[in-house]
Order: structure tokens, then C-alpha cells, then sequence
């Protein structure tokens, strides 16, 4: 029989002889481990029964849910379990929860990647545009996908993001059957706009919604599962459309107007599928529309795990309800946080360049020689390599318990290879181009470890509505400006955009470093005032402060 212990918000327990948790000093203190930051002093390394401290007034007082938030029937501060128990309901939430949140994103990236593979069909010259249109039409894509972030948010906010995610995918899913029908630049232009208006709040939407599920830390990994769906949709798709794309050969239409139908009504059907398919949140899952969910996924012993561990982890993730909507006041609050600029700096520069060379991936290996078929197929390669990047970076950053100085490995790559790509003769062998484009685009992606440092640093689950949609906007500028680096005179292999990019991943490693070096002071400044304070000082500014989420001095951030 399984010896029952008491686990810290990290998975990690201090048995006595008896085999129950103690609370040692340095659980009482100010956690030192990276991953115990980006939520409070008083839960970080607390064990799950004491909150950081055995009294039970403080306990009960300050971090006991409101009776609006839909969970609080399953809060339980002396609740307890075992590391087995909780192996198991990771499994099933891992299977309920994130594989088809990663199925929904692989839709996304379906509908937003087959242009590319529409490109290597003739796309441009069936439509009457030029390479420049093509650079317009991306750039109104991203623009519209920016402006929708925070809108889109705000409504998943207020209806909520089990009911607004699957209408974002049935409408885009439509725009994109509407592209088969692409005949002129005009029609291309408004095609891009609408799919961008729809697609745009998705990522965070779903990211806010993950947020019911999983504790900050098991979110890091969680999200690199998120983004290998996009390149495991990269694959898929490039599988596709080497064959959907033969087509034009076999029938009256342009195998482009066929692929974008076929992926098209695909995505509509998950869509479908996934209005009947989320719950509210983990203590909402019975029922459904036509009781599609039944009795519920989980037992009320899973529950309570699930909403105690998120709350030890976080408290904040209680003071809304998951269909309450944000404030004016509370919206011009998180706007102007400015503990959340430095990753908003990340975002900007993180994936520009590698963005760049993705996007002119296909048109490059036309360019040099490749047919339509082989060119879907030698995208191929990268993406493989992507997944494997994604899963042995993320695992670092857990086993490391760091943030930023992992992330930087995938800086270093973008500088060694673009350096390389600057240096290398136009009359370089083709392959050998393939082989560094393919490297490129296959950078360590580090994005899923800095969208959980935005969720974990937000501290309230107003802030991390806002945050996660400013952070993806500034990722969509980030993809404006990546969508005019390479220019037709500079085409076919584009050398001044290229030595531009090299100076934009050299950028990338100093606002990562920057980053790193900001929350670090941050949190010793708060820990110098913190630990001056005697346990009576303590309880007094948890009583009367007005500071609130990241702002609080309790609040360590995650880095």
C-alpha cells in the first residue's frame, strides 16, 4: 500500500520518520528554487496542508477562494494525496484536456500554414500577384490577428473559452473554404483580414483555459506538447498538400482551390466537435450539449486535487469566475503592468527571423530547382527536427528549473546558422542550401517556456487575460515586421535580409539576458524587504495591503 504523503505545490515532499511532511525553515522562507517563483511566498513551498505557515488563521483568511469562483466546493486546505494518485490524474488530464486542446491548435496552424504550400502551387500567378502582394497579404493577416488579440480575449473571458474557442474555429475554418474561390488580389487582401480577425485571441484564449487545469510549472511542458501540434500540423500539412496539390494535374481546379477546401472542412468538423466536446473547467465536465460528457470525467477525489494543487500553486486563479467578465479599470491595470514588458520584448524578437526563412521556405526550394512535390515533401525534415528541439529544450528548462538562460541556446543556433547563411557563396550546392535552411527553421523554439513565464508572472487571472494577449500581439508584430525583411530585388536568396536577420537574433540574446537580469533583482529587492519583516509584520501587510497579483510583495516571478 502506498504510503499517503503531503506534497509541496511542485510534487515535492519532506517526510519525518513517520512518514508525514514537516515544514522546514527554508519552506517558511522565501523559495530559492526558480520554479517555486511566479506565485507567493506564503504557497510556493509550502506543503499542501500548511500554506507556508501552521497557522490556520492566515491559512483560511487570506487564500481561501471567494464563494463566486465555480470550484470553491472542492477547496479543501488540509486536503492531502499521493504522488501515485496524482501521476494518474495527470495521464487523464493529459489525454482529456491537452491532446485535444493540441488537436484544436493543429487546425489553427492547418488553416494559417497553407499558404505556403499554396505558393509551391502556382498560387501567385493563378491570382494575377506578385511576391510583394504575397508580403501585403501576410502583413494583413498578422495586422487583423493583432488588433483581435485583446477583443478576443475579453469576450473568452465573459462567455468563456469552453463556448468562444470553437466558434473562432467554425468561422475561420469557413474563411478558409472561402479561399478556394481566390481569384485577384482584392479577394486575396479581404480573405487574409477575415482569417486573421478570427484566428487572432485563439492561442491565448487556450493558454487561459489550460491555466483551470495545470500548476505553472507543469504548464511549461504542457505548451511544448502545444507547439509541437504546430509542427506536427506542418508535417501533416506538407504530407497533404504533396498530394492534394497533384490534383491541378487530374481535374478542372488548381490543386491550391483544393487544398484549401479539403483543410478547410476538415478544421470545421473539429470545430464541431469541440463545441460539444470542452467543459467550463475541471469540477464542470458532467452534461454538455446533449449530455455529450455524461456523468463527468472525473471523480470528486480528482477534483479536489486538481482545484487544490492549481490554487497552492497559484491562489489568484480563484478571484474570478471562469465566465466573468473584465473591467475597464481592470483592463487599464494590466495594460500598463510594467513587470510584464520584459517578455513582451521576447516576444517581439524571439522568432522573427526564423519566421522570416519559414515563410520563403517553399519559394526558396523552388527557386532552386525542386519540383512542387519535392518541395512539400523537404519541408518535412525541419519540422521533425522542430518537435525533437521543443521536447529537449522544455525538458531542460524543467530539470534545470530555468527560464531564460535555456531559451538562449535557441539565440546561439539563430546566430551561428545566420552567420553561416551570410557567409556561404550564392553558388553553393543546392542541397547544402536545404540542408542550413532546414537547420533555420528549425530553431530550439523557446516560445512555449515564455508564454508560461507571461502566465506565471501575471499573478491574477485578470492580468493573465490581458498579458496573454499582449504578449501574442507583440508577436504578431514581431511577424509584421519579419513579413518586409526579404525583398523581391533581393531575391532569390535575399543576402541584405539575411544579414539583417543576424542582427535581430544577436537582438534576441540580449533581451533574453536582459530579461533574466530584471526579474532577478526584482525578486531580491521584495526578499530584502520580506525577510526583514518579523511573522507579526507579515500577517499585518497581508491584512491591509492594497498591492495586488505581481505587485504584492509576497510575489516572486518566475525567470
Amino acid at each position: 500500500m502506498t504510503t499517503p504523503v503531503l506534497l509541496d505545490a511542485h510534487g515535492h515532499a519532506n517526510l519525518t520518520n513517520s512518514g508525514q511532511v514537516s515544514l522546514t525553515d527554508s519552506e517558511k522562507s522565501i523559495p530559492k528554487d526558480e520554479e517555486a517563483q511566479g506565485t507567493y511566498v506564503g504557497t510556493a513551498t509550502a506543503t499542501e496542508l500548511s500554506f507556508g505557515s501552521d497557522d490556520e488563521t492566515l491559512r483560511t483568511k487570506f487564500y481561501e477562494p471567494p464563494d463566486s469562483y465555480e470550484s470553491k466546493h472542492r477547496w479543501d486546505p488540509k486536503a492531502t494525496w499521493t504522488e501515485e494518485e496524482e501521476k494518474k490524474l495527470d495521464r487523464k488530464l493529459d489525454w482529456r484536456i491537452m491532446f485535444f486542446a493540441c488537436v484544436c491548435f493543429f487546425s489553427l496552424c492547418l488553416d494559417r500554414s497553407n499558404i505556403g504550400s499554396a505558393l509551391s502551387d502556382g498560387f501567385l500567378a493563378d491570382i494575377g500577384c506578385t511576391t510583394a502582394d504575397y508580403n501585403n497579404g501576410q502583413t494583413i493577416f498578422l495586422v487583423a490577428f493583432l488588433l483581435s488579440e485583446l477583443p478576443s480575449q475579453l469576450i473568452s473571458k465573459k462567455i468563456g473559452s469552453d463556448r468562444w474557442i470553437p466558434i473562432q474555429m467554425m468561422v475561420w475554418s469557413l474563411v478558409t473554404l472561402g479561399n478556394m474561390g481566390i481569384k485577384d488580389r482584392g479577394s486575396y487582401f479581404a480573405l487574409r483580414a477575415l482569417l486573421g480577425i478570427f484566428e487572432g485571441g485563439f492561442i491565448a484564449d487556450t493558454v487561459l483555459y489550460l491555466s483551470y487545469y495545470y500548476t505553472t510549472v507543469q504548464l511549461t511542458t504542457r505548451l511544448g506538447y502545444f507547439w509541437i501540434s504546430l509542427t506536427v500540423a506542418s508535417i501533416a500539412g506538407s504530407l497533404l498538400a504533396a498530394g492534394i496539390l497533384e490534383l491541378r494535374h487530374h481535374t478542372h481546379l488548381a490543386g491550391w482551390r483544393w487544398l484549401f477546401m479539403i483543410e478547410g472542412l476538415l478544421t470545421f468538423l473539429i470545430g464541431v466537435f469541440a463545441w460539444f466536446y470542452l467543459p467550463p473547467g475541471p469540477t464542470q465536465t458532467a452534461g454538455g450539449p446533449f449530455n455529450v460528457r455524461g456523468k463527468g470525467w472525473f471523480t470528486e477525489r480528482e477534483e479536489v486535487i486538481i482545484v487544490n494543487r492549481v490554487l497552492r500553486d497559484d491562489p489568484t486563479k480563484s478571484d474570478m469566475h471562469n465566465r466573468q467578465g473584465i473591467s475597464l479599470s481592470q483592463f487599464k491595470d494590466s495594460i500598463i503592468d510594467y513587470d510584464l514588458w520584459p517578455c513582451y520584448a521576447i516576444g517581439i524578437v524571439f522568432y522573427l527571423a526564423q519566421s522570416t526563412v519559414g515563410a520563403y521556405f517553399t519559394l526558396t526550394l523552388k527557386s532552386l530547382g525542386y519540383s512542387t512535390f519535392h518541395t512539400n515533401l523537404l519541408v518535412i525534415p525541419s519540422s521533425i527536427v522542430m518537435i525533437i528541439n521543443i521536447f529537449w529544450l522544455t525538458a531542460l528548462s524543467k530539470k534545470l528549473k530555468e527560464r531564460f538562460l535555456v531559451s538562449t541556446i535557441g539565440a546561439f543556433w539563430g546566430i551561428i546558422l545566420f552567420a553561416v547563411l551570410v557567409a556561404i557563396p550564392s553558388s553553393t550546392n543546392k542541397w547544402g542550401k536545404w540542408a542550413l535552411l532546414s537547420l533555420i527553421v528549425s530553431t530550439p523554439y523557446y516560445h512555449p517556456i515564455t508564454v508560461s513565464t507571461v502566465s506565471g508572472n501575471s499573478g491574477s487571472v485578470r492580468m493573465r487575460t490581458v498579458s496573454l494577449a499582449v504578449y501574442n500581439m507583440m508577436a504578431q508584430v514581431g511577424g509584421i515586421a519579419a513579413a518586409h525583411v526579404y525583398n523581391p530585388s533581393d531575391a532569390p536568396y535575399y543576402p541584405k535580409g539575411n544579414k539583417v536577420l543576424l542582427g535581430v537574433v544577436i537582438l534576441s540574446l540580449a533581451v533574453l539576458l536582459f530579461s533574466k537580469a530584471y526579474y532577478v533583482l526584482r525578486n531580491r529587492y521584495r526578499a530584502k524587504i520580506w525577510d526583514s519583516w518579523s511573522p507579526e509584520e507579515k500577517h499585518h501587510y497581508l491584512q491591509t495591503t492594497t498591492d495586488k497579483g505581481n505587485k504584492r510583495l509576497d510575489f516572486r516571478f518566475v525567470h
